[in-house]
């Protein structure tokens, strides 16, 4: 499958520094922000600096630097954050792909929610 990567996506201009946010950890290949309307208490974006459009092109893509580097990021963001499963009370990690995952910017993204009990991933129906 071939991947269009919109340069112009909200996180590629956030990357660039063309429009602020919140970090809460920058590495070499990843950026971690305060999400502008969180949906729980830890609220947590966390993005590849790579031109990446959803977890499957980042996977079939990605150097193996730059997935584990994303794959660290994650987790310290959850220890930085106190949600971690070990020091916290466990976090959700939802990322979405496509039209049926209702992707809204075309950049690979996690979102880390935590701080109280989030509730059923999907209402039966």
């Amino acid at each position: 499958m071939a991947y269009k990567y919109d340069t112009q996506n909200i996180f590629a201009k956030i990357l660039r520094g063309e429009i602020p946010c919140d970090k809460v950890l920058e590495t070499e290949h990843s950026l971690a922000f305060n999400d502008i309307s969180p949906q729980a208490p830890v609220h947590v974006l966390v993005i590849p600096k790579g031109p990446y459009v959803c977890f499957d092109h980042f996977a079939s893509s990605a150097s193996d630097q730059e997935i584990a580097d994303f794959s660290r990021a994650i987790s310290e963001v959850c220890r930085i954050k106190g949600v971690s499963a070990d020091s916290g009370n466990g976090y959700r990690m939802i990322s979405n792909a496509g039209p049926d995952g209702v992707q809204e910017v075309p950049h690979l993204h996690f979102h880390i929610l935590g701080g109280r009990r989030i509730g059923r991933m999907i209402q039966p129906g």
